[in-house]
């Protein structure tokens, strides 16, 4: 036999730099797992079928088993000259038991076989991404469960806006990373479908049994098109999407983590085993580990990019182009997995600064809403509330007070409406728990918030990830 298995047609050996430009051996290796996993239900299922005899079936299952064990001790061979994954486990194969280990591709093709290495690949892939935003909501509530009264200004425009809870905000990123997990649950019903019978793009003429090898490898659909079954990546495509979105939303926690730690704001602190110095100044500290989540996230952007241009104008069915597409999305694994694992840990030894929030949240005029709400109250619309609060808070600023500093006769001056009652109304923990409305700050709302939190994600996890 030719030592590549289309050689047949060919007259020349294939120039080395050709090899080494092809190849894909030295990073689809690592969906080994998948491609023996697959080529042994779908020898089973030769065998099951009639197509080879039950003798032969077992003996290739057994090689395979033999080859997965040889690469788990890191004595197998990728030689670039084989081209890919699929290739080198033939080739070893026909090696041990002979020309039988050449039945194992009839009635596939490297194009079904990849497309189902991939399928398989990320369906283990992204339950542990959802497993690991899992851990990272866990932090989250932690950390806000241990800091219920804390309270800190809440921002818009990265101006000060209204009193919040610390946890109120750390909240709002656990319902985000419900979010991100959601739709990787979801992406997984497109994930979870057979290609593997579509062969190189029209099916086959051998009676296979799709449906056995689906049941085997834990698939719940077939897909319905040979065509597209080796043609798309869309379910690529998606999970970078997902993870785009997912690190989007570690980003924008990273940045308040890095602005949170800075001398300007100093409403955290973040342990020194998450930080490092600097080689010039001995007094910095660093918040490496956000930082670097932060710029990561553009590696993910990059490869999702990637993937949308590789296949965007490629004719049906497959295409040597689509050989691109394992890198980019193997970099998107790599880097969320990272990320959630760093971040977790990272979140569980955050230091809030009390103290240093109440007084951010203090000073200002960071309740002038509730002045005008107050107003409202008594009768005056909305439009002329907000003006006489803005009038209030103009004389504030020219007589350099804040409004906590204002007696009842400064109210007064601005509205008869003012009475003794809205000394109290513009205290910040007055204004943070009177906002009960369903998904708002005040304590009770936080209180409810976590405990839901805690049903969806499991009370007994929670209680693990805390000890």
């Amino acid at each position: 036999m030719s030592q590549k298995p289309w050689g047949g047609r060919f007259t020349r050996d294939t120039s080395k730099i050709v090899e080494e430009f092809t190849a894909s051996i030295h990073f689809d290796k690592r969906l080994y797992k998948q491609d023996i996993r697959g080529s042994m239900v779908h020898a089973r299922m030769l065998g099951k079928c009639g197509i080879i005899t039950e003798a032969e079936s077992k003996q290739i299952v057994q090689g395979l088993e033999e080859i997965l064990a040889e690469i788990q001790r890191g004595e197998f061979a990728f030689l670039t000259e084989l081209e890919d994954i699929h290739m080198a486990i033939e080739r070893r194969l026909i090696e041990k038991i002979g020309e039988v280990g050449g039945k194992l591709h009839t009635a596939r093709s490297r194009n079904d076989q990849v497309a189902l290495d991939l399928r398989l690949y990320l369906r283990e892939e992204t339950q542990q991404l959802i497993d690991l935003i899992k851990q990272a909501q866990l932090s989250l509530l932690t950390l806000a469960e241990n800091n219920l009264e804390v309270i800190m200004p809440g921002y818009t425009h990265l101006q000060r806006a209204q009193p919040i809870l610390f946890a109120h905000h750390v909240m709002a990123y656990v319902e985000m990373l419900e979010r991100d997990k959601e739709r990787f649950q979801d992406c997984q019903k497109r994930i979870n479908v057979l290609p593997l019978g579509s062969a190189a793009l029209a099916g086959t003429s051998f009676p296979i049994d799709r449906e056995f090898v689906a049941r085997e490898l834990g698939f719940q659909e077939v897909s319905r098109n040979s065509i597209d079954a080796v043609s798309d990546r869309d379910f690529v495509i998606e999970t970078a999407s997902v993870a785009s979105l997912l690190m989007m939303h570690l980003s924008r926690l990273c940045e308040e983590l890095v602005l949170w730690s800075s001398a300007e704001f100093g409403f955290i602190e973040l342990s020194d085993a998450f930080c490092t110095g600097s080689s010039i100044m001995p007094q910095k500290k660093n918040p490496d580990v956000p930082e670097l989540i932060r710029g990561k996230t553009g590696r993910v952007y990059g490869a999702l990019l990637s993937l949308l241009t590789t296949m965007k104008s490629l004719p049906l069915a497959y295409n040597r182009d689509m050989q691109e597409d394992k890198e980019p999305i193997f970099e998107v694994i790599d880097t969320v997995k990272a990320s959630l694992q760093i971040l977790s840990e990272l979140l569980l030894e955050v230091k809030v600064n009390r103290s240093r929030t109440f007084q951010a949240a203090n000073d200002g005029f960071s309740t002038a809403t509730d002045v005008a709400d107050y107003l409202v109250r008594k009768g005056i619309p909305f439009r002329v509330a907000h003006e006489i609060t803005g009038n209030l808070i103009r004389y504030c600023l020219e007589q350099g007070k804040k409004l906590l500093d204002l007696d009842l006769e400064e109210f007064r001056k601005f509205s008869r409406d003012f009475d003794s009652d809205i000394l109290q109304v513009i205290q910040v923990s007055e204004s943070v728990n009177s906002r009960k409305s369903r998904g708002g700050t005040a304590r009770e709302c936080v209180v409810k918030a976590i405990e839901e939190a805690k049903k969806r994600l499991g009370g007994l996890e929670i209680q693990k990830h805390r000890e």
